[in-house]
């Protein structure tokens, strides 16, 4: 005869959703295989620890600044007092190398002579990146084929949320091509154009994981966004930029700093806390920007 227990748990093992059991005061009851793998396999708190509280680990992210954690908190005590029959949530789970989205369902049942509720993640990461296509056709720069001013600000947002959570730096830098104005009154808008999509392309190189963006910031200035960087190789990499659009070699005769194409790059790094902002990065990579060009542009400043 099937033992009934043995039988449920391989059932619920089997599934591809994360699932946990929390009691009324939000303690953890269980957690399944999949739930366990994925917090082994991501450093997560919450996998096998039955002393862990669900709700204070939520409460944990909601004050160190995550909109999703604090959304998931209140859901779930809304369930739990009952002036909900259930709580969903969409929220995005990136790795270090690949984007993620979960969909999160808290459903209330009976059991143990109590009131329980079972909390499921399910992986939504294709549809999301479906939808994420469709949305990015209005957040591309039309000319540079990189991400516009717009797509770049929610960007910032997120990351500078996302890396005050985990206690990481953000780094921000800011370019602008010299003395770009002459170039095109020399050459013309359409030679401009040309060197524009150039400098957007090298930047596209540089960019290579979920918390990193390359962005037209406005006319001639493109910003890059560098979750999780220090100072130090952010600087490695601005300069390689730097070389990079000097090797293209393209005439700019009148440009007081040298007769070919040139740039110059603000730079700053912060850690995200109570006592700063993503506005604060900004102003810091500005100066920075002006120092670079007060002191004879086609250089990096920090």
């Amino acid at each position: 005869m099937i033992d009934s227990y043995e039988f449920l748990k391989a059932v619920i093992d089997t599934i591809t959703e994360h699932i946990v059991v929390i009691d009324d005061k939000g303690d953890i009851l269980f957690v399944n295989k999949t739930w366990k793998s994925f917090g082994q396999n991501n450093a997560c708190l919450i996998d096998e620890a039955w002393s862990v509280n669900y709700l204070s680990e939520c409460d944990k992210a909601a004050n160190m600044g995550d909109d999703f954690g604090s959304k998931a908190a209140i859901g779930i005590r809304a369930v739990i007092s009952g002036s909900k029959e259930n709580f969903y949530l969409e929220y995005p789970c990136h790795s270090l190398d690949k984007k993620r989205w979960f969909m999160m369902r808290v459903t209330p049942f009976t059991a143990l002579g109590g009131r329980c509720f079972v909390i499921s993640h399910q992986n939504i990461t294709e549809r999301k990146l479906a939808e994420e296509e469709v949305l990015n056709l209005s957040r591309i720069d039309g000319l540079t084929d990189i991400p516009n001013r717009r797509y770049f600000n929610e960007f910032l947002d997120s990351e500078w949320k996302r890396c005050h959570r985990l206690r990481i730096p953000i780094t921000l830098v800011i370019l602008d091509l010299d003395y770009f104005k002459f170039l095109n009154d020399t050459y013309g808008h359409q030679v401009g154009d040309d060197c524009l999509k150039l400098v957007g392309k090298i930047l596209k190189k540089y960019i290579r994981r979920p918390s990193d963006i390359c962005a037209r910031y406005g006319g001639e200035e493109f910003a890059i966004v560098y979750g999780n960087t220090s100072l130090e190789q952010a600087s490695i990499l601005s300069e390689k930029v730097l070389n990079e659009i000097r090797l293209l070699n393209i005439p700019n005769e009148n440009s007081p700093t040298l007769p070919i194409l040139t740039a110059s790059i603000g730079l700053a790094t912060m850690q995200p806390d109570n006592r700063n902002n993503k506005v604060d990065l900004i102003k810091r990579s500005d100066e920075a920007l002006y120092l670079a060009k007060e002191n004879g542009r086609n250089r990096l400043f920090f």
